[in-house]
């Protein structure tokens, strides 16, 4: 029996998705959690094969949370879940320990058969996202310039983008304000923008913010 822990902060998303593996003989949901700490807390407790953790908890950013787990039980499979369009994210999910990334409108048997393959060591990516960073990997010239930012950076544009301040940011981030903005200044230098108008058009322009 595959053991699985759902971490996502909408109630009715954990249903759905309990209900689905509860149709299949060989998965079984044995833990949940709906904040970063909570996740932690429980996979610190309790033994599981896979996690699907959502990349957009309220309380923490999802790659951070996968690293700090990723830590805590090397072992563990975490299988990000995100509404975000999937080349934009998956590569950073992949990157930082994630055994795979699944998009949540994708459809119930596509999440059974993920489950199913990073249970057993290997890695998934649904067919259109493979598809996504072949032609990344490509056509580097062609590459977005956020692509070069660092997961901190990377979280400060989304934020700032989402239409966070500073000061809210800082305690998202459990950084200080001072931090915060040297990540914001590195971050436009990067991409070669000067104000937060241009940084939001970028996010639009890229689909980094819903």
């Amino acid at each position: 029996m595959i053991r699985v822990m759902i971490a996502d902060d909408h109630a009715i998303v954990r249903q759905g998705l309990k209900q689905i593996l509860s149709e299949t003989g060989d998965i079984s949901v044995t833990g949940e959690a709906e904040t970063g700490f909570q996740a932690v807390k429980v996979i610190r407790q309790q033994e599981f094969d896979v996690m699907l953790l959502d990349i957009s908890l309220p309380d923490r950013n999802g790659i951070e949370i996968l690293k700090q787990i990723k830590k805590d039980r090397p072992n563990l499979m975490v299988l990000m879940l995100s509404m975000h369009n999937e080349n934009e994210f998956a590569l950073r999910a992949l990157k930082a320990g994630a055994s795979g990334y699944l998009n949540k409108q994708s459809a119930p048997a596509q999440l059974v058969t993920a489950i199913r393959q990073v249970s057993g060591g290997h890695k998934y990516i649904s067919p259109a996202l493979a598809q996504e960073l072949a032609n990344a990997w490509t056509s580097e010239a062609d590459r977005p310039l956020h692509e070069n930012l660092s997961d901190r950076e990377f979280q400060t544009l989304c934020l700032i983008a989402s239409g966070k301040t500073l000061s809210e940011i800082s305690i998202e981030m459990c950084l200080s304000p001072k931090t915060v903005s040297v990540y914001r200044a590195r971050m436009m230098e990067k991409l070669k923008i000067s104000n937060n108008s241009e940084l939001v058009r970028y996010a639009i322009k890229h689909k980094l913010v819903d």
